[in-house]
């Protein structure tokens, strides 16, 4: 079977899978897991794996850009304070009670479970925009989780990037540790910041629908392939060219906004069906993948702890920042904080970064199943259960 053989057998399983979840009122991602998990046990081949490379740098960039073309700058400055400490402080506890975790449950040595811990610290963009989107949550509350997932990624990139060195020459200068962070963070604004203002200026040039979004493609992906090249994170640089075009030109009330309004509402239409196909392929070869995966050879008692200590890194996380804003504007509901805590998922993100771990790093075998125990546990468990705790 061809490429376009194949291209016509995951829209097929998309559109099937589309229909059945919305009849049986299973969220659509979990359905596409468990498709997946389907055809990995009849071995129908659909052509492609997942990996590293094909996740972030395929299927990322259209699902980052979407999401983040729909923030409104407006609210998501009112509620910048508790979203930023849950990207940054919430990562770094979450990172630092798993590795804890690890090291003394699992009884791993310090440089797997620091590993395992950062790529499993941060809310998956992917996972959670997909799953919050699937079953019509609205209003501060998606805000709230939507914005985290979107920018935790580039706290994780740091510390990812920080702890593999470590781990592979076991020193790290404070030097290095400033240069990462200025690269990592200064590059992918300027990558997302450039890429997007030459968009928003070429579209003030036409009133062709078709030229407009090709231009906001070409800024999804350019602006993720221009921080790469510069070693910076290309998914926050991304995030920040969907949220310029977004509210620059999609969102803008303004009749002489850089975007035609046929332009505007084709855009919107356009990305909806990218994120629709990249959330469709990454869910089913997340499903493909994990129906592969020994677990059972990784001890029963071994995968409890490893879903107990993601379980317990997120409530430690969600619970005391949010507490911090008890008193203040910015309060978070005990209702919205137990969503927030229940509905952080992870997904293709952590499993792309844990199969990117060089072979020669210890335990890394152990790394890869403890990332997709935590993978399919968030998606097909808490995943399934989130609508559940959103009625109640």
């Amino acid at each position: 079977m061809g490429l376009i053989g194949y291209g016509i057998l995951l829209l097929i399983i998309a559109a099937l899978v589309a229909l059945a979840a919305r009849r049986l009122h299973v969220p659509y991602t979990v359905g596409l897991v468990i498709a997946g998990i389907g055809l990995a046990l009849t071995h129908i081949n659909i052509g492609l794996s997942l990996t590293p490379q094909f996740v972030l740098d395929i299927l990322l960039p259209p699902l980052l850009f979407e999401a983040s073309m729909n923030l409104h700058w407006k609210e998501l400055r009112r509620d910048f304070l508790p979203i930023f400490t849950l990207s940054t402080v919430g990562v770094l506890i979450a990172a630092a009670v798993t590795s804890i975790g690890a090291k003394y449950l699992l009884g791993w040595s310090w440089e797997p479970s620091i590993l395992f811990a950062i790529l499993i610290a941060a809310t998956d963009p992917v996972a959670v925009i997909a799953l919050f989107k699937d079953i019509g949550i609205t209003g501060r509350l998606r805000l709230l989780v939507e914005s985290e997932s979107l920018f935790n990624d580039g706290a994780v990139a740091v510390l990812f990037a920080l702890a593999l060195a470590w781990a592979q020459s076991q020193t790290i200068a404070l030097l290095t540790l400033s240069q990462s962070f200025v690269t990592i963070l200064g590059g992918a604004l300027l990558a997302g910041g450039l890429c997007s203002l030459v968009t928003i200026f070429l579209s003030r040039r036409t009133e062709d629908h078709l030229v407009e979004t090709a231009l906001t493609a070409i800024t999804a992906y350019g602006s993720f392939v221009f921080a790469q090249s510069i070693g910076a994170s290309g998914i926050l640089a991304t995030v920040v060219a969907g949220l310029i075009v977004g509210n620059v030109g999609v969102l803008a009330s303004d009749t002489n906004g850089p975007l035609s309004a046929t332009g505007r509402a084709f855009v919107v239409s356009f990305w909806e069906f990218a994120a629709f196909l990249a959330n469709s392929v990454v869910f089913l070869l997340i499903g493909l993948r994990v129906a592969t995966v020994p677990f059972a050879s990784f001890g029963w008692t071994a995968l409890f702890w490893i879903i107990a200590i993601t379980l317990g890194a997120r409530a430690l996380t969600v619970y005391p920042l949010s507490f911090i804003f008890s008193h203040s504007r910015w309060k978070i509901p005990s209702r919205d904080q137990h969503v927030l805590w229940w509905g952080g998922l992870r997904g293709a993100l952590a499993i792309a970064l844990a199969l990117s771990l060089p072979q020669e790093i210890p335990m890394h075998d152990q790394i890869a199943v403890a990332a997709f125990v935590a993978v399919a546990f968030s998606v097909l468990v808490q995943g399934l259960t989130i609508p559940l705790l959103l009625k109640r």
